[in-house]
């Protein structure tokens, strides 16, 4: 097998998502350090559920389980000769940097907790939120954001699948979005998150991380990353750069980037971190391909060892 490992991002958390990470030394390892940056105990936040609401904290709480998964992986024998490539799903691509090693873990954490703090800002001064369309692509969920939109913003923010799209934008066109969906009986699911992500509402959010970056080495990659923004696998440090920053206010072309790591030589997808929602996503995106969830060390070692 030659895999690709994927991250999961905001909406897979749940209470308890670090329990099982807290386990492992090559886990703990990876909390105990992200702890450390957010100055409280992320595996006690992790069964916190109002605090698993906010923005904030969720993020760098899932950065540290993606990461710790990964570490895992490593410890448990994972070679890094199979890997084909890399990818995160939004928050997810830090822990992607992180895995090819474009991003120490400790630089990560110190531009997630900026990211999450100038996210849940521009949320609460650009009021918005998200919406998943299901059974429709991203031409379809297009055109309904035009009908909908009037002069708000509204448009498809997670190109995830054929057949799944999420769509963001200001709470009023969001609502016409969802009623015309009703009309031509469309499934629209709220998403529950704080803010309009990966749209113009993100604006006041882009500076903070753009300082951030500044401060922060993006080296070549060990292995490529098939980055949101682009949809294609990127082994360019200043790329990678260039397109991390413009990531929060541009849409995740997840659904590329699962095909160009298919193209890669992928044959199997691993999600590392919280929950199933990239191993769902892959076998509808690419048909026949084998994906699997690693929720914890007992499946890292399962499938670190497999042939």
């Amino acid at each position: 097998m030659t895999f690709a490992i994927v991250f999961p991002g905001q909406g897979s958390q749940f209470a308890g998502m670090a329990d099982a990470w807290a386990t492992h030394p090559a886990g703990r390892t990876v909390l105990d350090a992200a702890s450390e940056a957010l100055h409280r105990d992320i595996v006690a936040g992790c069964r916190d559920e109002e605090a698993l609401a906010t923005t904030s904290f969720v993020q760098p709480a899932l950065l540290a389980c993606d990461v710790g998964a990964f570490r895992v992986l490593e410890a448990e024998g994972l070679d890094p000769s199979r890997i084909a490539g890399t990818a995160g799903h939004s928050l997810g691509e830090f822990a992607a940097l992180v895995a090819a090693g474009s991003m120490l873990l400790p630089e990560a954490l110190r531009l997630v907790v900026v990211r999450g703090e100038a996210m849940q800002r521009a949320g609460a001064q650009r009021p918005g939120t998200m919406t998943a369309l299901l059974g429709v692509g991203t031409e379809q969920a297009a055109e309904l954001c035009d009908e909908a939109r009037g002069g708000d913003v509204l448009l498809v923010a997670n190109q995830n699948s054929p057949v799944q799209v999420v769509i963001s934008g200001s709470l009023a066109a969001i609502e016409r979005a969802e009623a015309l969906a009703a009309e031509r009986k469309i499934r629209a699911v709220r998403l529950n998150v704080s803010g309009a992500f990966h749209s113009p509402l993100m604006q006041p959010a882009l500076d903070p991380i753009l300082r951030a970056l500044d401060d922060i080495e993006i080296r070549a990659p060990r292995f490529p990353v098939a980055e949101n923004v682009s949809g294609a696998l990127v082994d360019d440090p200043a790329e990678l750069l260039e397109l991390v920053g413009r990531q929060i206010v541009s849409p995740v072309r997840w659904e590329s980037c699962a095909t160009a790591l298919a193209a890669a030589g992928a044959t199997t997808f691993l999600e590392a971190g919280p929950g199933d929602a990239l191993t769902k996503m892959a076998k509808r995106v690419v048909p026949g391909m084998k994906a699997l969830a690693v929720g914890s060390p007992e499946a890292a070692a399962a499938v670190s060892s497999a042939p």
